[in-house]
């Protein structure tokens, strides 16, 4: 049986708006429309022991116990959802990331693919009964408000949703645009809890941004969607054109906080760097299903010197376009671990009843790694602040996730092309570094290494953003002499 289906590469869920691909529940990982065969299930299950009797008197137990709860629950159900009930809890006890959608759900998550949809502009995905971000989409409400990666979200509008399934949460933070909607979020090292207000709004994921930095370019790809390679390539045009022609101080590709998007989108963009070579595989459980693509042939930048920008938000297609550079050392990778999603996930239309989203195989990276509960480990590790990021949960502490199979090895290549200030780069900004201010670069500590590791490797002046840092004040002076304080007897 045939069915039109979508790769999924995502990590999260997009919230207050949309079921999408490649997240789990509502927004921020897509995937690609392609034609797949659903092979019809063994008769038995995974275990070949059970015979078609067990199969049978396994469902006659479904059914009793459906029966069962429709007489007897405290409030009347309806069996539609009862059933919807009992397939989500089919589908989310075998990973994080398959789920049932009904159609609403399904429609929903078209919608998102296009890159527009209404909401908060959230990412966030469920943990245990929580509901936790991991990251707001750039310009959108929870962007301004200032909702943090790994932030909690504990109550909408008052009330609690604390271990209130995912989808709830999602659908009471939809709206029409214009209306309000309050927040009660719990962020770590906060001994209160933050309370934010925002505005509903449609929201339109900005596909690509970019700035020119003293001949220096940078483009920050916020996710995957559907115009993404496009605006890529009109984005580095305009840098270039802006840059009187060449940027001879290299590219910084920022993928910081990217959940994922459309694999066909991830493949285009990696291959707008590499030039010939493997991008990215697939192994499916059945040989015939695996598939490899390849890069397309041209690099647009003819050889540019890169840096590329990861965190513990760099998710699923974001992790496949960085593992490929990586592998290819086509880039030199700044920041710190990725998030470890290396499944694929395949949408499943049910005409009239909504889709499947089932994880149906792994991906590897070119040199045959699975990144699967690992992640991308960066070139050269340069935290973001000197505290623990609050963006602490990654694949590998959800629950049963995927195990981390069939890859050659699980660490990347030996690089041997790495430029000496690579291994000089500080891991952490100093004491004195300005507070981070999304509206200032300069703030950025992580752009700035960057920044000064991409001009050396393209051999023009990097200086040390450290360096031009106010000197610190110097500390007090220290006396051998004490005075008591006002009220407080001296010590004899």
């Amino acid at each position: 049986m045939t069915f039109r289906t979508a790769l999924l590469f995502g990590a999260a869920v997009l919230s207050g708006l949309t079921l999408a691909p490649e997240f789990p529940v509502a927004g921020g990982n897509y995937g690609v429309i392609a034609e797949a065969h659903a092979e019809p299930a063994p008769a038995s299950s995974t275990d070949p022991k059970v015979s078609h009797a067990e199969t049978y008197k396994l469902l006659t137990l479904f059914g009793s116990i459906f029966d069962l709860v429709r007489a007897n629950y405290v409030d009347p159900v309806s069996d539609r959802e009862l059933i919807t009930n009992a397939l989500n809890g089919m589908l989310s006890g075998l990973d994080p990331h398959s789920s049932y959608m009904t159609e609403k759900q399904y429609a929903d998550m078209q919608v998102q693919t296009t890159g527009k949809f209404g909401g908060l502009g959230l990412e966030v995905q469920g943990e245990d009964g929580h509901v936790r971000v991991v990251s707001p989409i750039d310009g959108t409400p929870a962007w301004r408000a200032g909702i943090k990666p790994g932030d909690y979200i504990v109550a909408i509008d008052g009330h609690n949703i604390d271990g209130s399934p995912l989808n709830d949460a999602v659908e009471k933070m939809r709206g029409k645009p214009d209306t309000k909607i309050t927040l009660t979020l719990i962020r770590a090292k906060t001994p209160k809890p933050v309370i934010v207000t925002l505005t509903r709004e449609i929201i339109h994921i900005e596909a690509i941004k970019s700035a020119l930095y003293d001949k220096t370019g940078y483009i920050r790809i916020p996710q995957f969607t559907e115009d993404t390679s496009e605006e890529l390539h009109k984005a580095y045009d305009d840098l270039v054109r802006k840059a009187g022609g060449k940027l001879t101080g290299g590219l910084v590709l920022d993928l910081r906080n990217d959940p994922g998007g459309l694999l066909t989108q991830a493949i285009d963009v990696a291959s707008a760097f590499i030039s010939n070579g493997e991008i990215v595989s697939t192994r499916a459980r059945h040989p015939k299903d695996s598939q490899r693509w390849d890069a397309k042939g041209h690099d647009m930048t003819d050889g540019l010197p890169i840096v590329v920008l990861i965190n513990g938000g760099s998710a699923s297609a974001s992790e496949i376009v960085s593992g490929a550079l990586q592998d290819h050392h086509r880039a030199v990778l700044i920041g710190t671990k990725s998030f470890g999603k290396g499944s694929v996930q395949t949408i499943m239309p049910i005409p009239g009843n909504g889709a499947v989203r089932l994880t149906t195989a792994r991906y590897y990276t070119p040199s045959g790694r699975s990144i699967q509960g690992l992640g991308i480990v960066p070139d050269v590790t340069v935290k973001e602040s000197r505290e623990e990021p609050a963006f602490s949960i990654r694949e590998a502490d959800l629950s049963h996730i995927l195990k981390n199979q069939g890859g050659n090895q699980t660490k990347p290549p030996q690089r041997s092309d790495l430029p000496a200030l690579a291994s000089k780069l500080p891991e952490e900004p100093p004491a004195n570094w300005p507070a981070f201010d999304m509206t200032k670069p300069t703030t950025d500590f992580q752009l700035q290494e960057g920044l000064r590791l991409v001009r050396t490797m393209a051999g023009v002046s990097a200086p040390d953003p450290v360096a031009a840092l106010p000197a610190a004040p110097a500390p007090a002076p220290v006396s051998d002499k004490t005075t008591p304080a006002k009220n407080e007897a001296p010590h004899h």
